[in-house]
């Protein structure tokens, strides 16, 4: 386990006692890491909002007829070819309109490396059909920051309803008030109520 996320997970025990009971009872944290770059983000698009098999099952089509798996070779595909592979025909836009940003240079992937996460989600959502949820995976995932806190990811809401035995399953809103504690942790935070939602929430609503 790195340094770093033994130093944020002794904060986050220390810090909140519902935290500290889902760690002693949720299985060891996966590795959430994949490589940054335009592929990955289109990938993180395509999972919005549908099942991680559906997800998958898209992917490996979209892979399969974009080879290789850059803008200009995604740019070589009409919305109606994206569709075929089983993109909506909002997500076929999204990612043409990711490839024709970067292709422009209107948005440059290599850059957000160096940007502070405030300036990462104001380059991210300037494409269409990237919002808060998908900059702040691509953030966690792709670019590795640690202060990162999904608040509008429904797994996350309704994993911290659980935990903290609320009557009603937080809103954004609530859910930031909620992680503001856990500065400079809430990616960690965000990483254990995914574990918590996966391994104790859905089995029990089965």
């Amino acid at each position: 386990m790195p340094p770093d996320q033994v130093e944020g997970l002794e904060f986050i025990k220390n810090t909140d006692t519902d935290f500290a009971r889902a760690l002693d009872i949720i299985s060891p944290l996966p590795s959430r890491h994949r490589p940054a770059g335009f592929e990955q983000l289109c990938k993180i698009i395509i999972e919005q909002q549908v099942s991680l098999a559906s997800a998958a099952a898209i992917w490996r089509r979209l892979q399969a007829a974009v080879s290789p798996f850059t803008p200009e070779q995604l740019l070589t595909k009409s919305e109606e070819d994206l569709r075929a592979v089983g993109l909506s025909r909002h997500k076929a836009r999204y990612c043409r309109a990711l490839a024709e940003d970067i292709t422009t240079g209107n948005l440059s992937l290599e850059d957000l490396h160096d940007m502070k996460d405030e300036a990462v989600m104001t380059s991210l959502t300037t494409v269409k059909g990237i919002g808060r949820w998908t900059a702040e995976i691509y953030q966690i995932s792709c670019l590795g920051r640690t202060d990162i806190w999904p608040a509008g990811d429904v797994a996350l809401q309704t994993a911290l309803q659980h935990l903290k035995e609320l009557p009603e399953r937080p809103d954004p809103g609530k859910m930031d008030v909620l992680a503001e504690p856990l500065r400079p942790y809430r990616t960690l935070a965000a990483q254990i109520l995914w574990r918590y939602y996966s391994d104790i929430v859905r089995p029990s609503t089965r």
